[in-house]
Order: structure tokens, then sequence, then C-alpha cells
């Protein structure tokens, strides 16, 4: 599936190819530090069909917590926004961690599994309990 991607203020843009049953929910802490929330929602790409088409992300190297492994971390120099990780180096990479946030197909891409669950906050099962406004707070 082609998708189309970019940050919230539109400086950095990229199109790639997905599967869309690869879509997966992380829990680790990593994952929910970064991010602010309780999980990151991500889907992998491969290299070969990941085009950036406008800005330059910032790279951060992050160790990550339970491997000790170096992940590089992408995000919008001007807002903000995390738009992928991947191995760390120079020139294209085998593949990317897109976040399903930055994407315009993002209602069709449905999580299909959890990962790191031990690492969850325990209130995610009950989201679907809670009351829903249509709209911010009432």
């Amino acid at each position: 599936m082609k998708v189309h991607g970019s940050c919230h203020c539109g400086h950095v843009s990229f199109e790639a190819d997905v599967d869309p049953d690869k879509v997966a929910l992380c829990h680790c802490t990593d994952c929910q530090v970064s991010t602010g929330s309780a999980f990151r929602t991500n889907v992998p790409v491969p290299g070969n069909t990941f085009r950036m088409l406008s800005g330059e992300p910032t790279i951060y190297i992050k160790t990550t917590a339970e491997s000790g492994n170096p992940r590089t971390q992408a995000f919008c120099p001007t807002c903000g926004t995390s738009i992928y990780s991947t191995t760390p180096g120079d020139g294209p990479q085998a593949s990317y961690m897109v976040r399903v946030g930055t994407l315009r197909e993002r209602d069709k891409l449905v999580p299909k599994v959890q990962n790191w669950f031990r690492s969850a906050q325990p209130w995610v099962t009950a989201i679907g309990a809670l009351r829903k406004n249509e709209k911010g707070a009432v």
C-alpha cells in the first residue's frame, strides 16, 4: 500500500510502501517517553520504498533500553514530529519504522499486534469503556 506522510508543520514529507498487516503498537518504555503517551503506533517500511519528498529530518541516536543497541530517531527540526527510526548509518537504510500518525492513510492502518505489552500502562485495555466526546472536553 502506498502511503504519504509529513510532519505537523509540513516541512518534512515522504512516501513509502507498507504492508497494512504489519502495523503494531509498541508499549516499551522508550516509546512511552519519546511520545509522551502510553504507546507508539509503527509500521515497517522497506528501505527501497522510502522516499523523502521535502525537508531533512534531524537525527538523534538513542541507545535502546533493553538491547543496548543504537537506534536512529528522525524528527522534524521545525515542529519536532517524530517521523521514523532506523539503524544508524549514512545513506539509505534497509528498513525504516515509520510513525503511523504521520501518514495520511493512518485510518486504514489498524494495529495487528501489541509489542512490549509487559510495559503497557495497566489502563490501556480499558480505553474503550471511557466516556467519549466528539470534540474537546465538555
